[in-house]
């Protein structure tokens, strides 16, 4: 696996480094082949570690998000929580990830899951808009999101309410 270990305002050791490493590759080599991208981002706000585990392979992503006092508690907790992430959605990812992802050993913990259950269409008309509309027009409807046609690239975008309160944009890649 190819891992980066990046900090935002705090200073990463090389034996957290080692470790990070190790737990990485010892309980997610069984899911992922070594061609998986593996990014680890540390920050800090006051006493508080933040860890963000990014994996991607295979046109998957996988991404976890865990807060606490000690750097290597804030990454067990993010791998363990990726690590539910594969074995909730086993069905859907297992041709994705390694055959040897899913023993028998691990087929007693995961429940097979149907097709997601979509309960409804709806279909909007796009307007082109600056980003800044998109987020008042999404604040003014009381949504999380909102999908508009952005004025200056004319491509479809998305506009979201981060769990921080700060404000985001998706944008297609071309690909």
């Amino acid at each position: 696996m190819n891992i980066q270990l990046t900090s935002k305002k705090i200073p990463i050791s090389p034996s957290f480094k080692e470790v990070a490493e190790k737990k990485i590759s010892a309980k997610l080599s069984r899911f992922f082949s070594d061609e998986a991208d593996v990014k680890i981002l540390l920050s800090t706000r006051r006493d508080i570690v933040t860890v963000e585990v990014t994996v991607r392979h295979n046109n998957l992503i996988f991404r976890s998000e865990q807060s606490a006092e000690d750097k290597v508690d804030a990454l067990n907790a993010c791998i363990d929580r990726i690590i539910r992430q594969i074995r909730k959605n086993k069905t859907k990812v297992e041709k994705s990830l390694k055959e040897s992802a899913f023993k028998e050993s691990y087929s007693d913990y995961v429940e097979e899951q149907s097709d997601f259950n979509i309960v409804r269409t709806k279909k909007v008309a796009l307007r082109p808009m600056s980003i800044d509309e998109a987020v008042l027009q999404m604040n003014l409807l009381g949504h999380s999101f909102f999908m508009f046609k952005n004025a200056e690239t004319g491509l479809v975008n998305v506009v979201y309410c981060r769990d921080d309160g700060n404000y985001a944009v998706l944008e297609p890649l071309d690909v």
